[in-house]
This record gives C-alpha cells, sequence and structure tokens, in this order.
C-alpha cells in the first residue's frame, strides 16, 4: 500500500561527503514526520534526523552541524545531506515515515541502503 524506498549510499573517504534521497509511494494522506536511520553491525538502530511536515528538524548529537536534513512535502521525500563523514557513520541507513492513509496511520520503513566511509 505504501512504499518507501531509499538511494544514494555508497562509499565515500573520510571528509567526503554523500546524499541520500528517499520517496515514499502509494495511498498517501500525509506524511506527518519523515526521518532517516542508521544501523551499524552489532548495534541496534539509532535516529539520525527527522523533520515534520512543518519543517522541525531533530538530530542526533553525532551528527549535528555535519548533516542536513530536508523534505519535498509536495512529493513526499525526503533527504539527508551528509558532509565531514566519519568511519563511525558507516552503517545502513533507513528511511522512515509516519504516513497517514485511507486505512490508518502506520509508520514505514525502506530496505535500506549502505553508507561505507573508509578511513
Amino acid at each position: 500500500q505504501v512504499q518507501v524506498v531509499e538511494s544514494g549510499g555508497g562509499l565515500v573517504q573520510t571528509g567526503g561527503s554523500l546524499r541520500l534521497s528517499c520517496a515514499a509511494s502509494g495511498r498517501i494522506f500525509s506524511i506527518n514526520r519523515m526521518g532517516w536511520y542508521r544501523q551499524a553491525p552489532g548495534n541496534q538502530r539509532e535516529l539520525v534526523a527527522t523533520i515534520t511536515s512543518g519543517g522541525s528538524t531533530n538530530y542526533a548529537d553525532s551528527v549535528k552541524g555535519r548533516f542536513t536534513i530536508s523534505r519535498d512535502n509536495a512529493k513526499n521525500t525526503v533527504d539527508l545531506r551528509m558532509n565531514s563523514l566519519k568511519p563511525e557513520d558507516t552503517a545502513v541507513y533507513y528511511c522512515n515515515g509516519f504516513v497517514r492513509t485511507d486505512t490508518g496511520a502506520n509508520s514505514y520503513w525502506g530496505q535500506g541502503t549502505q553508507v561505507t566511509v573508509s578511513s
């Protein structure tokens, strides 16, 4: 009913930049909060950044000042611009959206995209 698809991961050197993109599609009435989470091997999934439909943002302390989240409400997309990347940013990055459809509201996840930062 709702699909969430990420793109833009890859391999980058320390100090480099990447941009992740995510698009939600389907029978969507509205999306309140969209965000990015990440999971490194052996670790739990953690919040990276979220943004509401009104533009309010929240960042993990570890990425503040380096990552920027943005969204296009009309297109149901959210981007994550990552600068000054560090090896500890290496993880699978997941997009999430809290989506309201004709059957109710649920949290939807993408399949994940790998980000690898080499030292």
